[in-house]
């Protein structure tokens, strides 16, 4: 988990048609994402009175995440964790943040009749060998892994602040451990002065701290592209959301998928719930029971839950069911006119191409799936400003799929997008799921355009523009046959995006 320090910018994820929360730079609003923290992504939105508490406050929660990562971090040769692991059989002394988290799972191990354990991650190892050979765990296998999760693996000493390991089962700590550094993290960037609320978001999991309601949109599993429809819309004030599920994280062995949650009592996957939502004021107890309830029965979790007050949740189930909380209802935004996407016609309308009665009409059953990846680049971890949307044959713009930016006088840096008529809404909540891989996005066109009208079949350019402060320009343009015939393209990447791919296909094609 390498973790960079940018210069904070005010930046936003913008998808055209629905309203923003705010505008990056009305009422103190400063925004700013960033690739490869804790492995995945990080966003900070912070209201501040100033741009120097801003740039402040965000250096605050980037030292203690690095800080945190040191001690907490399993990837870290050199961290606090891994020469504890290497002490076996010696009483080491340990950091308060680490006791923390040790004595956490302890608590937790014992609330969740076993499903939170360090030691899953022996489970987990199994079944990424077996994704290698292709060959599913054998029962005597997933025996053995059991045997050696269930064993004690430390014994704590709270008076002399030491820790003991007891076992050599591969251990980490990422259960709720990412949940424990964002908390922390938002209460270094609330505490520096001129700093009225922070909003955190790592990879999915985030926290809400300060004066301001924040609007989350809750992934959804089986349809979790940045732009597809969510499952909620949330209000959320004061507290923590932690999603986990199998959508963006697993092995496929043979046909079948596999979740990376696994039950440490029987070495098998989580299987009956595909997706956990949380919210509760503490982080790490929602990170640890969002784990949870994506093991235990939905009954289960709810007396878990009734066990732990402030605790509300959303669980998704393989067969499609939604189950809630009895208070989940009083966190969903209210749906108001404004948050349908606009019909209004812009300027470019006359231009654009709607179909007649006498078209061949896209397909509704039908969907293009726009993967792309971020180029890493050596010392930098901003994302570049990109532009995504669909022109028809005649170079006219159809429909706006995407826009990243940080304020609108960088707009003029994506030169073809910055030339057509910019959409006047844009939704710029906070996305709730399970965590994403760092650099990896993808987006999806439904075949309508930018008054919500089916467009006809026949040939369209895919338009992918990108920019980065201080960096490169790059314009991907690949045209494509949406003729009702499923095809896949690989586009050719550049500095900027690494690489992208369109997949023409049936809707809910996703695992």
């Amino acid at each position: 988990m390498n973790l960079l320090h940018p210069t904070l910018i005010p930046l936003a994820f913008l998808v055209p048609g629905l309203p923003a929360t705010a505008a990056a730079d009305a009422n103190g609003l400063f925004l700013s994402h960033l690739d490869n923290v804790l492995g995945t992504s990080f966003d900070i939105k912070l209201t501040a009175g100033s741009y120097k508490a801003a740039r402040q406050a965000e250096s605050a929660a980037l030292t203690e995440i690095n800080r945190l990562n040191a001690i907490l971090g399993s990837y870290e040769a050199t961290s606090e964790f891994n020469r504890f692991l290497a002490s076996a059989g010696e009483a080491v002394p340990v950091s308060a943040d680490l006791m923390a988290v040790l004595n956490g799972f302890d608590h937790w191990q014992k609330q969740t009749g076993g499903v939170i354990n360090a030691a899953a991650e022996a489970i987990n190892q199994l079944w990424k060998r077996a994704e290698r050979t292709q060959v599913r765990p054998s029962a005597n296998e997933r025996a053995n892994a059991v045997s050696a999760v269930q064993q004690p693996h430390w014994v704590l000493d709270q008076d002399a602040q030491t820790a003991t390991r007891l076992s050599q089962t591969p251990l980490r700590l990422h259960t709720f451990a990412k949940s424990y550094i964002l908390d922390r993290a938002a209460d270094k960037a609330l505490a520096v002065d001129g700093v009225e609320a922070v909003v955190l978001n790592i990879g999915g999991d985030l926290v809400v701290r300060g004066n301001r309601t924040e609007s989350v949109a809750v992934a959804n599993p089986r349809a979790d592209a940045e732009n597809d429809a969510p499952l909620a819309r949330l209000r959320i004030n004061d507290r923590a959301v932690a999603t986990s599920g199998d959508y963006r994280r697993g092995v496929r062995v043979g046909d079948s998928w596999y979740s990376h949650i696994v039950d440490p009592r029987t070495a098998e996957p989580a299987r009956e719930v595909i997706s956990a939502t949380v919210i509760h004021p503490d982080a790490a107890t929602a990170g640890a029971l969002a784990t949870a309830f994506n093991v235990l029965s939905p009954t289960a979790s709810a007396q878990l839950a009734g066990h732990h007050p402030g605790t509300d949740y959303l669980l998704v189930t393989h067969d499609g069911q939604h189950l809630t909380s009895p208070g989940w209802n009083d966190l969903l935004q209210p749906v108001a006119e404004s948050t349908a996407v606009s019909t209004a016609e812009p300027a470019t309308a006359r231009l654009l191409s709607v179909a007649s009665v006498k078209d061949k009409l896209w397909d509704p059953k039908q969907e293009l799936l726009i993967s792309l990846e971020v180029s890493q680049i050596e010392g930098r971890s901003r994302r570049p400003f990109v532009a995504v949307w669909v022109e028809d044959d005649n170079h006219v713009p159809v429909r706006q799929i995407a826009l990243w930016y940080n304020k609108p006088k960088w707009l003029r840096d994506l030169r073809a997008w910055y030339s057509l008529e910019r959409p006047a809404d844009f939704d710029m909540s906070t996305i709730a799921s399970a965590t994403r891989s760092p650099g990896s996005y993808s987006l999806k066109w439904d075949g309508k355009n930018d008054k919500g009208e089916y467009v006809k079949q026949g040939k369209y350019t895919v338009c992918i523009e990108a920019a980065r402060e201080h960096g490169t320009y790059q314009l991907i343009r690949e045209e494509m046959n949406f003729n009702g015939k499923t095809k896949q393209q690989t586009l050719a990447g550049n500095v900027e995006i690494a690489s992208a791919a369109l997949d023409y296909r049936k809707v809910g094609s996703d695992k």
